[in-house]
């Protein structure tokens, strides 16, 4: 009898230890992010437009950062055309909603070498990427999203 209130109170022990280790860690919500990749420029206005309205969407509860490569980059310069198409907000409109919500929109430094650009020709609020963002703008799982 002696042996087995031992083990109860081993296993009581245990599990107390454990729980004040790994309860904060349960306890502290961790929201996943959604990264979001343009590779189409203006030239594929419903993709471009639907992508900007996805993460406007998703930016309502959860980290996102948009990432912006290939022709893509054609959307997010000083001097690219207002895109628009159907019922959505036009490209400029949508992203300057997404960095007033304080959304990442980056754009990859190499695709702009490759295009003759530099990150001076980049419009405001729009940086170049990083790898250390795509990692780093979520604590939890990362959902991607293609267009």
């Amino acid at each position: 009898m002696l042996k087995s209130v031992r083990r109860v109170l081993a296993g009581l022990a245990l599990t107390l230890a454990l729980a004040a280790v790994y309860g904060p860690l349960a306890a502290a919500e961790t929201r996943d992010g959604v990264f979001i990749h343009i590779s189409h420029g203006p030239k594929h206005a419903h993709r471009v437009l639907m992508a900007l309205n996805m993460a406007a969407m998703w930016a309502e509860d959860h980290p996102v950062l948009v990432y912006f490569d290939i022709e893509g980059i054609e959307v997010v310069l000083k001097d690219a055309s207002d895109i628009t198409f159907a019922h959505f907000p036009s490209s400029k409109t949508q992203l300057s909603n997404l960095l007033k919500k304080g959304v990442l929109v980056v754009a990859c430094p190499g695709c702009l070498k490759a295009a003759g650009k530099s990150p001076a020709d980049l419009a405001p609020g729009i940086r170049t990427a990083d790898k250390k963002q795509f990692f780093s703008f979520t604590q939890g799982r990362i959902l991607s999203l293609d267009y």
